[in-house]
Formats: C-alpha cells, sequence, structure tokens
C-alpha cells in the first residue's frame, strides 16, 4: 500500500496521547495543511474558521458585515458638477441591487464578501460578463485564491477549485476587495495580528468549559469532627455523587452524619483574575476590529472613546464604517465600471444610518427643509412614501435668512421709510 493510500485511510494514523492528529481523509489533511503556522504561546490554534467560534471575534465581524450588507447601494450617474441622478437602467443596477448571482441576494453577497475581507484581508468576486456587460458575481473562496504581481507590475490570479484543478483569472475577471495592505497586492488579515489575543480567549474559554465540567473548583468544603475511614469515605463520595446528578434529588436539602460541617467558599483571586482576563480579551478583540466595546457588549467602559455611547458610536461609523464603505465603492469603480463610463458611480446611502433614530431622522428632515437643501418629497421618498399629491413637494423653502432672499425684494426693503 502507497504512502498516500495509507494516509487517506479512515484509520487514525496517530496514536492516542502522542500529540499527534488524526487524518480521515483528503479533506482534513487539506485543514491540517492550511492550519500550519497559527500556534499561538496559549497553545491554541487560531485560523479565520476557529476564530469565528469566539464570541467577540463573531459579534465584531456580524456588526461590521451586517452594516455593509443591509445599507442601501445606489448607482448614480453625474449630470454636471451640482446634480446627480439614479441610474436604474444600468446593468449593476440590477446586479448590485437585486441579483448579484444565481443563488444570492444582494445582502448575503456583500455580507460574505465584508466577512471574508475582515477575516483573511482579501475577498474575491468572478466577473461574469456579456456583451461588454456584468451580468453576474460569483463569490470565490479567498483561502484557494493566489495573487502575484509580474515585474511589469500586472497582477496574476490562480483559483484553485473544488476538484484541485488550476484556473488563471486575468485582473479583468477578478472583482477584488484589498484591506488594510502592507504591498499594495494583497491585504493582511486581522486575525493574523490579533491571534495572540484571540488565542488567549480561546484558551480561557476552554479552561473555564473544563472546570465546570470536571468540577475542578469546589463551591463547598466539608468538615469532620474526627478522622473518616475508608469505608465511610466511599459512602461519603457515593451519597455525593447521586445527589449531584439531579433527578428526584434536585432541590432537596444534603443530610450530613457523624456531625459534619458544611462551609462555603468565596470565589478566589484565580476566579476574578480569570473573568478579568476575559474581559480584557474581549475588548482587545474589539480594538483590533475598530468596534466599540459596548457594541460587543463590554459597556463598563463607556467614556472610553468621546464622551459616552452615542460618540462611541459615531466613532465607529467615521472611522471604521466608513473605511469598509469606500472600499467597497472604490473598488466597485475601478473593476465593474468601464474607463468610458466616467460619469457613472456607486454610493452607498449613508442617510440609512439614522433609520433607528426617529428624533435625529426627524431634526435631519427639518433642518433640510427649513434651510431649503431638501424638498418636501425628497423628505417623502427617503421614507419611502409617494409625491405630495398637491403637486406642491417639489418646492424648495426659502432660508430664513437675507441670504437666500431674491435680490430683489432686498432691495425694496433697504428703500423702504425707516418710520422717523
Amino acid at each position: 500500500m502507497g504512502v498516500f493510500s495509507k494516509l487517506f485511510t479512515s484509520r487514525p494514523v496517530a496514536r492516542s496521547g502522542d500529540g499527534g492528529r488524526r487524518i480521515d481523509g483528503a479533506a482534513d489533511l487539506d485543514r491540517a495543511i492550511r492550519s500550519a503556522g497559527t500556534g499561538t504561546a496559549s497553545g491554541m490554534s487560531v485560523t479565520a474558521d476557529t476564530s469565528m467560534r469566539t464570541a467577540a471575534v463573531f459579534a465584531c465581524v456580524r456588526i461590521i458585515s451586517g452594516a455593509v450588507a443591509n445599507m442601501p447601494l445606489h448607482v448614480k450617474r453625474r449630470v454636471d458638477d451640482l446634480t446627480r441622478v439614479d441610474q436604474t437602467d444600468h446593468p449593476l443596477w440590477k446586479v448590485l441591487r437585486k441579483k448579484p448571482n444565481g443563488w444570492q441576494t444582494p445582502s448575503q453577497f456583500r455580507r460574505m464578501l465584508t466577512a471574508h475581507l475582515l477575516l483573511r484581508g482579501n475577498a474575491y468576486a468572478q466577473i461574469v460578463m456579456s456583451r461588454g456587460r456584468v451580468i453576474a458575481l460569483n463569490p470565490l473562496n479567498p483561502d484557494r485564491m493566489e495573487v502575484q504581481q509580474g515585474d511589469d507590475l500586472r497582477l496574476v490570479y490562480t483559483y484553485t477549485r473544488r476538484d484541485g484543478r488550476k484556473v488563471k483569472l486575468a485582473p479583468q475577471q477578478v472583482l477584488h476587495l484589498v484591506g488594510l495592505t502592507l504591498d499594495g497586492v494583497t491585504g493582511v488579515s486581522v486575525i493574523t495580528y490579533a491571534r495572540e489575543s484571540i488565542g488567549l480567549s480561546m484558551a480561557q474559554e476552554r479552561h473555564g468549559a473544563t472546570t465546570f465540567r470536571n468540577s475542578a473548583r469546589p463551591s463547598i468544603v466539608m468538615k469532620h469532627p474526627k478522622q473518616l475511614g475508608e469505608e465511610g469515605l466511599a459512602f461519603l463520595r457515593a451519597s455525593l455523587d447521586d445527589y449531584r446528578q439531579g433527578g428526584d434529588s434536585e432541590g432537596k436539602a444534603l443530610i450530613l452524619e457523624e456531625g459534619m460541617e458544611v462551609d462555603r467558599l468565596s470565589m478566589t483571586a484565580e476566579d476574578a483574575q480569570w473573568i478579568e482576563g476575559r474581559k480584557f480579551s474581549r475588548s482587545d478583540i474589539a480594538m483590533f476590529f475598530g468596534v466599540p466595546p459596548h457594541m460587543i457588549g463590554d459597556t463598563e467602559k463607556s467614556t472610553s472613546w468621546g464622551s459616552g455611547i452615542e460618540q462611541q458610536g459615531q466613532g465607529f461609523v467615521t472611522y471604521t464604517l466608513e473605511d469598509h464603505l469606500t472600499c467597497w465603492e472604490e473598488t466597485i469603480a475601478r473593476d465593474l465600471i468601464p474607463d468610458a463610463e466616467m460619469d457613472i458611480y456607486v454610493r452607498f446611502n449613508r442617510r440609512a444610518l439614522l433609520r433607528g433614530d426617529s428624533k435625529a431622522r426627524s431634526q435631519y428632515y427639518q433642518s433640510g427643509l427649513q434651510w431649503g437643501w431638501m424638498s418636501p418629497d425628497e423628505v417623502r421618498s427617503f421614507e419611502d412614501m409617494n409625491p405630495r399629491p398637491d403637486g406642491q413637494g417639489h418646492k424648495f423653502n426659502a432660508p430664513p435668512n437675507t441670504a437666500g432672499r431674491p435680490a430683489q425684494e432686498k432691495d425694496d426693503d433697504d428703500q423702504s421709510p425707516s418710520g422717523d
């Protein structure tokens, strides 16, 4: 039997307790190779997939990818320096707003690629063209993509399919979202630089789970006035094991014999340090992703960014979410819009962030109507309402100052009698 035949058999190749790893097939071998070099000082193997089992990492990825996925994305055309209109007849409108491919919705597609960007530093999608127009975007597994830059500075994409065959893709065939990059070609993964913090959190979770599973930390101590013999010790242990099993004994009192006493143990310093360590790991991971701690459940330091939670939320929009929105907009403009259509661009509707705050939304509309930079019909369109039935909703109000009044009106006021 050959080496690979032995390797791909269902029998384990690692003996129990020797520190090896069981390989059950080609899929397990592929995962083992990909996880090489992902060890940490805590002894945990941290990859993009295993890190998602950490609550803080999952929460950060869910929050950022969800915000990008749910924000409306518009295809617009520049009419002149001041006028912009929605280009609903453009082919990209259907791809980005209705059906990016044959099985995903637009929000699913953007959420998936944003998660790839956060966990791997890169996100890829195959561009399907027909008659010079983009008709579909098929997401690609970033773990199976290799990007190389030649001496002529051209990029070459090599993608490994599920059947193992490698396919060369030209830059014109790939939508490539790049996160923080050090070489200008591929992005770096947050997991790579946050590996120790994530590994520490994973080790703490495993330690806590093991402690509770094995009841390693006793909550009570029993005192016997005299020496307890082996027979009495065995009887007491059997009684306690039966009591801890629950069932009919659940909620009943524990009866002790031979004058035994029970003392309750308070939380030890090690327990308190373990809890504080978990809180620190959670805040540390949130810092790597740029998410305010209160958004993942850590409200103890709500004033650490700005003067309160509201300022932290605004900071998240300005310094974290805006970075991802700009990445999407510029990448789409580079990879999906031909150079001949320089007047076409895409833009996320940032106003959608006000949806959850009715007071802020009302003040925003009131300011726009009062100062004349929004019309009633525009306000109604933002709320998914039809124009005013009287046909007057397109008119703009004059701002309440002289700067917005017609020149003739101001001249008439200046020549009016003073009343002396």
